[in-house]
């Protein structure tokens, strides 16, 4: 009976071709009653904005809170300098490569259900479906997800039509696909950030931090999608005070319903927001104490020496060599060097900046549950059978890279099994850069069961004791001698009953693990700027990083993670934003008003790693997945505020467009 956001599916209209389902579509009436609409985020919460719940009638959703306030207002009662910001974290249309679609099955005779669609987890799609809303058995319940055309955390939640399209079937009797068009894609699928936020820190008279006291209103649309408010509350607990020994910290957030689309996890979920706010508010923090960007950081660092250290918010950090990652990253861009290179750059007509972010950021805890992954032995594979699903970033290479370490089969002899929630384990799926780290770690238990669980047999078929056979390069070998048998020859005389207990029988090992604590991929970010002073125009000319991922496995796979992240926090910082006018309208709707970034808008990237083990997982790998969404931005920002600071410019607004810069630029000249 309600509307609650333009999008808003109202009618469900099934045909033989796309065609005569929109001239049906057509046919549907709708009297709609205009309403008042609350789309501003930080307006929501005012006395007289509309409501969007009866019972949410001030629009507040949950207020949740963490840290000692008492000790962080004590804090600021002592401080020498105080730095304050306010900032928004614009919203962003996910926009991914391959829009969302869902064909639904039913099947009469069995009573099953089928659902082929796009996810970052089926086991958890196919829970819902079952549970919530079909009611049944969770065994009538089939979901299958192949190729992923981008997820970033909008294809992990849950969907109306992947029900719809089920329940149209069971109706038809026949097969029922719905896809999504772009258009489509902009009014229904969740929406990412949207926060406003109120910072402040305290500052002794060295210009070191003693307190950080933090207020966010985060946005949730009209309706709680499947992850909603954790993504503001509990996936970004506790990085509010970043990679800084901040003795003392609150951190609040009151998260609000608009009528807006759904707002939920978009990549990095949570942690682009505290990073973005923490490494802004340390530049503001500068100004204020007369030190500069380095300095003050230096200062301020947590020092390798603290490991393990437990933030003023209860994170546990195991590793980082934070200051040294700084300087690494400080050389490879020419830090000093870039004043020379403004002053030319002004000689052109341009204004050039060069900005820093050091980020950190918690992935992979146990918050996101186990992973659970089963190695079986086939006549000419092993396959990896693990609930964790590729989105284009190579888990089939990975994955085979790490059976091939821990069993010595070739390489090509590694099938990766994903994506069947008839097959493989229960898993939350790709999230919070957890696929290779949680995942990884479980494979390397299930090669340890697979190969305990193969020795007797070995024993068996060659006829020797235990203590005289050995396991090495996908064999097990009699010591001293060149008597061997292959796990697939093994594998294969167990299924002929040739050893064992009878036919039939697989040779596979399983492995489950739970992280106790999350990693903390943590690295610095360097960004140099050129704004055209005549039209605005913001053009990244140089980025360099220096990351620490814990132990890499695969350099040009992370690479390939580091460019996407950096692409999409830079899409941010300069040209995305979806704007909602004050009666809900989405004005950015297509990509005809919203932008998206280009390669041609990015340098190459110099990528370089410190590679410190993290102890909180066997591999020692820290999860690399969001780590260019988290940086990109406040390195990006802060470069421009730079080249911005003889125009007395201290903080500017995502996105960072050519008309916002020109105005600054022009406006504060003609003041003056």
């Amino acid at each position: 009976d309600t509307v609650r956001h333009v999008g808003d599916p109202v009618a469900f209209v099934v045909a033989e071709t796309r065609e005569r389902a929109r001239e049906a579509a057509d046919l549907v009436e709708i009297d709609y009653a205009v309403l008042a609409a609350a789309a501003d985020t930080a307006a929501a919460l005012s006395g007289g904005a509309p409501s969007v719940w009866p019972e949410a009638p001030d629009n507040l959703c949950v207020h949740w809170g963490e840290g000692d306030a008492a000790a962080t207002a004590a804090a600021f009662a002592g401080a020498a300098h105080v730095a304050e910001i306010e900032l928004v974290n614009n919203r962003l249309v996910v926009a991914s490569m391959e829009a969302r679609a869902a064909l639904g099955v039913y099947d009469d005779a069995s009573g099953r259900y089928t659902l082929t669609t796009g996810t970052q987890g089926v086991s958890g799609v196919r829970d819902i479906l079952a549970e919530a809303i079909l009611g049944v058995p969770a065994e009538k319940v089939r979901v299958l997800t192949a190729d992923v055309g981008g997820g970033f955390g909008m294809k992990g939640q849950f969907y109306a039509e992947m029900g719809l399209v089920l329940w149209a079937s069971k109706r038809t009797g026949r097969p029922v696909k719905w896809t999504s068009d772009r258009s489509e894609a902009f009014l229904s699928d969740i929406q990412g950030r949207d926060h406003v936020t109120r910072a402040r820190l305290a500052l002794d008279g060295e210009g070191r931090f003693l307190g950080l006291d933090v207020s966010t209103v985060a946005n949730m649309g009209a309706y709680l999608s499947t992850v909603s408010v954790l993504i503001p509350c509990e996936a970004c607990q506790g990085m509010q005070t970043g990679v800084y020994d901040i003795p003392v910290a609150r951190n609040e957030v009151k998260a609000v319903f608009t009528h807006t689309v759904p707002v939920d996890a978009y990549r990095g979920a949570g942690r682009p927001e505290a990073s973005y706010m923490i490494e802004r508010l340390v530049e503001i923090a500068a100004r204020v104490s007369g030190l500069d960007a380095v300095e003050i950081r230096r200062r301020n660092y947590v020092a390798p020496t603290a490991m393990p250290y437990t933030t003023a918010l209860g994170l546990l950090y195991d590793s980082g060599e934070f200051a040294a990652n700084m300087d690494q990253a400080r050389a490879a861009a020419d830090w000093d060097g870039a004043p020379a290179r403004r002053r030319a750059a002004r000689s052109r007509g341009k204004l050039r900046g060069i900005g820093m972010a050091y980020y950190i950021e918690t992935c992979a805890g146990p918050l996101l549950g186990p992973e659970d992954v089963t190695l079986r032995v086939e006549d000419d594979r092993v396959s990896v059978l693990i609930g964790t699903q590729s989105s284009g970033q190579g888990h089939e290479t990975a994955f085979a890279q790490l059976v091939c370490e821990n069993l010595g089969v070739d390489f090509e002899r590694v099938a990766l099994v994903t994506g069947d929630s008839d097959v493989t384990p229960p898993s939350i799926g790709t999230a919070g850069s957890r696929s290779l780290t949680v995942g990884g770690a479980a494979l390397g238990l299930a090669a340890r069961d697979l190969v305990d669980k193969g020795r007797p047999l070995a024993e068996e078929l060659l006829e020797v004791a235990a203590r005289d056979i050995e396991f090495g390069d996908g064999a097990f070998t009699v010591v001293g001698t060149d008597r061997s048998v292959t796990l697939f020859e093994l594998a294969r005389a167990l299924r002929e009953g040739k050893v064992g207990s009878g036919e039939g029988a697989t040779l596979a090992g399983r492995g489950e693990w739970q992280a106790e604590n999350a990693t903390y991929p943590n690295g610095c970010h360097v960004c140099e700027v050129e704004i055209d002073i005549d039209t605005g125009a913001c053009a990244i000319v140089a980025y360099t990083l220096v990351d620490d991922f814990g132990r890499v496995v695969n350099p040009l796979l992370l690479a390939g993670q580091i460019h996407g992240g950096i692409a999409q926090g830079a899409g941010q910082a300069l040209m995305e934003v979806a704007a909602y006018d004050p009666s809900g309208q989405l004005v950015t709707g297509s990509f005809m008003d919203y932008a998206m970034p280009r390669a041609a808008d990015f340098p190459m990237f110099a990528v370089r790693y410190n590679e410190i083990p993290c102890t909180t997982n066997a591999l020692g790998i820290k999860g690399a997945g969001e780590a260019g969404s988290v940086a990109a931005p406040p390195a990006i920002v802060n470069a421009v505020v730079d080249a911005l600071s003889d125009y007395g410019v201290d903080h500017i607004e995502m996105p960072l467009t050519a008309q916002r810069i020109w105005e600054i630029v022009h406006g504060r000249a003609q003041a003056a």
